[in-house]
């Protein structure tokens, strides 16, 4: 997140801004309205090391706050608004290169022009974008995303998809609260069925998407989903939904070991790598020591993270004032 994004009143009513308050604490306004309250460690890399070698972190994977990904925005409020996020991405990395990496953002909503930004993204050395559980409305199955997908796979660039204004909050009664805990997951489950349903992993078999929060509800209802493609539900899959599940790579974060290795079990360890939300309250702490007692292998620790981001990374190890037994290289981190 940028110190300074200010309001436009040429741009539209929805445009996000940053306010600044007192101390290290700021505000997101959309329409008008306090969306969030952050900190100086959305865009203060010093402060972020520091708390990086608190968690045993050598490396963290930045990507926009999902909310600023804005699939809603007219094309181009969009694209100024991804360049000024991938302008501060940058910024970031380059103050410390041995220790972050980048995801960008790109214009969803105008599908030609979200390509001609992963042009410049590659270019740029970022590691893919991060996109919304749908866009605007859109599933994600839709063949008209396709031109997206097809040159993120040969550009070798990854997706990492985020829940972003989920169904069913209708449902709840009132409670908003709970969107980020219990409907994020279901959020998550809908827009990675609508791809399976797609046949986007058979179609498009080299190209790495990340589910957030583990894959919310998927890894759950897998056997479910089996049990119905053998029966006929079937889309565009061609192999069975667990099958294809497995091309997915998933994140950490779900603060719980034996949920955590159910989804070891579930899609294989070797497709999960560690996820922090960092630096919001919901973040989970020491992501890698959390990962590590909850799965059988070290590779979740960096070997993973590489493997998503499509290349091996010079990691420069942080100084610990005491060092944990075993410490993680890369962790996603939204900014």
């Amino acid at each position: 997140m940028p110190a300074r994004l200010t309001a436009d009143p040429k741009r539209d009513a929805r445009w996000p801004s940053v306010e600044l308050s007192a101390g290290d604490q700021a505000m997101v306004m959309i329409a008008g309205k306090v969306f969030r309250k952050i900190d100086t460690r959305s865009w203060d890399v010093e402060r972020r090391l520091a708390d990086m070698v608190e968690d045993g972190t050598d490396m963290q994977v930045l990507s926009p706050m999902p909310e600023l990904l804005s699939h809603w925005l007219p094309p181009d409020d969009a694209d100024y608004l991804a360049d000024v996020m991938n302008d501060q991405i940058a910024g970031m990395i380059a103050q410390a290169p041995g220790n972050f990496a980048g995801i960008g953002m790109v214009c969803m909503q105008d599908v030609p022009r979200a390509v001609r930004q992963l042009d410049k993204l590659k270019a740029r050395g970022f590691a893919g974008i991060e996109i919304g559980t749908h866009i605007n409305g859109v599933a994600l199955g839709s063949e008209g995303l396709f031109p997206v997908y097809e040159a993120a796979q040969s550009l070798d660039l990854g997706i990492f998809v985020h829940p972003l204004h989920p169904a069913g909050m209708e449902r709840l009664g009132g409670s908003p609260e709970f969107a980020a805990t219990a409907v994020f997951p279901l959020e998550t489950a809908l827009a990675s069925v609508s791809l399976l349903a797609a046949g986007v992993p058979e179609r498009f078999p080299r190209l790495r998407v990340l589910l957030s929060h583990g894959g919310g509800a998927l890894p759950w209802i897998l056997p479910r989903m089996d049990f119905g493609w053998s029966l006929g539900a079937r889309g565009k899959m061609t192999r069975a939904p667990s099958n294809l599940a497995r091309q997915f790579w998933y994140d950490s974060i779900l603060y719980d070991p034996l949920s955590l290795s159910f989804l070891g079990n579930a899609v294989g360890e070797g497709r999960i790598v560690v996820g922090s939300d960092y630096p919001f309250t919901i973040r989970q702490k020491q992501p890698g020591a959390f990962a590590r007692r909850a799965l059988r292998s070290d590779a979740v620790l960096a070997e993973n993270s590489f493997g998503f981001l499509g290349r091996r990374y010079h990691v420069a190890p942080l100084q610990v004032a005491q060092a944990p037994a075993k410490s993680e290289q890369s962790g996603s981190s939204h900014g």
